[in-house]
């Protein structure tokens, strides 16, 4: 439950954060699209007022609408996975959380506005401009894909350990077997041998 608590804190927060820069990104540049009114740092990252008509980082211009379902969906089933998967790491409740607010901080724009606005322009690499709802969907994946591949590696290693034990334990019973079918064979030669040594006596 905690953990669920988490999810949809960080969900709503982020959705806000998201919404509130995106409007202030507007009234800063006076809607004057390409304009960079802020230098956070020079030459490593500006404010520019991008309108953006895709989806995540610029890609499918002009075709975002049609990727409504998708990003229903994509928040949708975070939500759910992280309902139905209570005992799930706080890492995976986190990452499910920063995919959903990102999808539907996007959507928002898109519905309402027909375009969504990006502001984060990193002038030290030939990247697209991106805004928050960008950024919860790259850490919100980057999150899930190391936790989950970490998890991976980790079950894996698990059955060799088992199988190795399983050998030993074959074995060692196999050698017990052995000494048990020695010691009836030694019997037997006892037994049959002492019939003869009676006659002997006689």
């Amino acid at each position: 439950m905690r953990h669920q608590r988490l999810f949809w804190f960080l969900f709503i927060t982020m959705l806000i954060l998201d919404q509130v820069v995106k409007l202030w990104t507007r009234n800063a540049a006076g809607d004057v699209e390409g304009r960079t009114f802020l230098s956070v740092w020079p030459n490593v990252l500006d404010l520019t007022l991008t309108f953006n008509e895709g989806v995540a980082f610029g890609m499918f211009q002009g075709k975002a609408i049609f990727l409504t379902p998708v990003a229903v969906g994509i928040a949708g089933g975070a939500a759910y996975y992280s309902y139905k998967h209570a005992k799930e790491t706080l890492w995976v409740h986190a990452g499910m959380s920063l995919v959903a607010s990102g999808a539907l901080g996007n959507l928002y724009d898109r519905l309402i506005h027909g375009k969504v606005t990006d502001m984060f322009h990193l002038r030290f690499v030939n990247f697209p401009v991106f805004n928050v709802a960008d950024a919860c969907i790259t850490a919100g994946a980057a999150i899930l894909i190391v936790v989950w591949g970490f998890e991976s590696v980790h079950h894996k290693s698990v059955p060799t350990d088992s199988a190795e034990v399983a050998l030993e334990d074959t074995d060692s019973i196999t050698s017990l077997e052995g000494d048990c079918s020695l010691e009836r064979g030694h019997s037997a030669r006892s037994g049959s041998a002492d019939p003869q040594s009676a006659k002997v006596v006689e």
